[in-house]
């Protein structure tokens, strides 16, 4: 009886330290995350403890172990991941797989250039021993140049990458149209006994955040992924805070289109939603993500802003704008002039007001945060009147990604240039 009291009064203590899990945007695909909040930390030992004396119920990642049963293991297992000293972690991937890595990671392929950019961000881009051949741009990612592999493109050499022995692959999650590819190329590197770990890290928001928190735990760079989503997440609450009470007539009317080609339209999803958290309304949130769209559609939905995403500048997509001086606007230009001299959008709102905007591929996918700046200074001038986007963008290069470019002498991203 003396034991049982005990116990009920150790039980009773643990239920008063396990808090609630605080409110947050996701829920963090980590194993050992018990209480199933943003972060792992000594409240998911004790959450993990409470489940063990039947005080809690199990969530699905309080397994930390991922062996199918809950006990003091895994709490030692918690302990340990809290500690940075575990020997594997098992993450749910950006293909909802559930992948067990084994650390330390100290060497790293990547299928896309995006990863390596956040792994950067965290100061973990060391790792990287192979990259595809659109990272290797040696204005963006100048170390990577002499140091990392060429692991090929959309098709990978497999040679290389089998020579390079890697701990990790990332590779993408991609669109569903080209989800059976890299279905096979993860299953062909697994089948080679490469772990790979699905993500995509061009998203924003939440499912950015997270992605950029998993590759603190899995790269042992807690503490320097936490540092980068303060920052990240200050750029894009000050947008948030301010757009976020405004009616459906203060939001500008944009039509987003892509790089691809005339009347390939941005609708709701990944890309196109960015239209909306930038204070806008875009005019094809009513379709799929990315759809040819009818020039007379354009014209009876009359955009107030019509905005254009520039693909491929001087030989890169993701690094693009970066090698050109401010003044060598001419790319810019002439994709401007090609939308403002379309026959059937003269009439247009946007047209007959000169609101013709262009933007780089690099800063509204690559690294999209940078870019709603942009966004929100050309939706909402007024608004957004003391906001410096190109400060931003200078912090981000200079502090997260280490490069010595200097914004106020090269670098073309968007056109008309904002007015300083």
């Amino acid at each position: 009886m003396k034991s049982d009291t005990i116990l009920a009064g150790i039980a009773m203590t643990m239920l008063l330290l396990a808090l609630p899990a605080a409110a947050s945007d996701y829920t963090l695909g980590i194993f050992g995350n018990a209480n199933e909040d943003d972060t792992i930390n000594m409240q998911d030992v004790t959450y993990t403890e409470l489940i063990i004396l039947e005080y809690r119920d199990e969530t699905e990642l309080s397994d930390a172990k991922y062996d199918g049963k809950i006990n003091m293991q895994d709490v030692t297992q918690i302990e340990l991941v809290i500690l940075g000293r575990e020997k594997e972690l098992t993450l749910i991937d950006g293909a909802d797989r559930t992948v067990t890595v084994k650390k330390p990671v100290n060497r790293v392929i990547s299928g896309s250039a995006l990863p390596v950019e956040a792994m950067r961000s965290i100061g973990a881009i060391d790792t990287v021993v192979g990259v595809n051949e659109w990272t290797l741009d040696e204005v963006f990612f100048p170390e990577l140049i002499d140091k990392a592999e060429n692991i090929g493109g959309m098709q990978p050499d497999y040679e290389v990458i089998f020579e390079l022995y890697p701990d990790l692959a990332f590779w993408y999650v991609g669109s569903p149209k080209y989800w059976s590819k890299y279905e096979e190329i993860q299953n062909t590197l697994e089948s080679a006994g490469i772990t790979v770990f699905r993500i995509d890290c061009g998203g924003m928001g939440a499912s950015y955040v997270e992605e950029v928190s998993k590759l603190g735990y899995i790269l042992d760079r807690k503490e320097e992924a936490e540092e980068f989503i303060e920052f990240y997440q200050e750029c894009l609450d000050t947008i948030n805070e301010r757009v976020e009470g405004l009616s459906e007539e203060d939001r500008p009317a944009v039509y987003y289109e892509s790089y691809s080609g005339p009347y390939k339209a941005y609708g709701r999803g990944n890309r196109g939603d960015k239209i909306d958290a930038a204070g806008g309304r875009n005019i094809f949130s009513d379709i799929s993500d990315f759809v040819e769209v009818d020039p007379e559609e354009v014209m009876e939905r009359d955009p107030e802003i019509v905005l254009k995403m520039e693909g491929k500048i001087s030989g890169s997509w993701f690094a693009g704008g970066y090698a050109l001086d401010r003044e060598d606007t001419a790319i810019f230009e002439a994709t401007r002039d090609e939308i403002m001299n379309r026959p059937e959008l003269r009439n247009v709102a946007a047209v007959k007001d000169e609101n013709v905007y262009i933007i780089a591929y690099s800063v509204i996918y690559s690294r999209s945060f940078v870019g709603m700046g942009y966004l929100a200074k050309w939706f909402h001038p007024e608004l957004f009147e003391d906001l410096d986007p190109q400060a931003i963008h200078q912090e981000y290069l200079t502090e997260f990604q280490g490069l010595d470019i200097d914004l106020n002498e090269h670098g073309v991203f968007v056109y008309p240039p904002l007015e300083s």
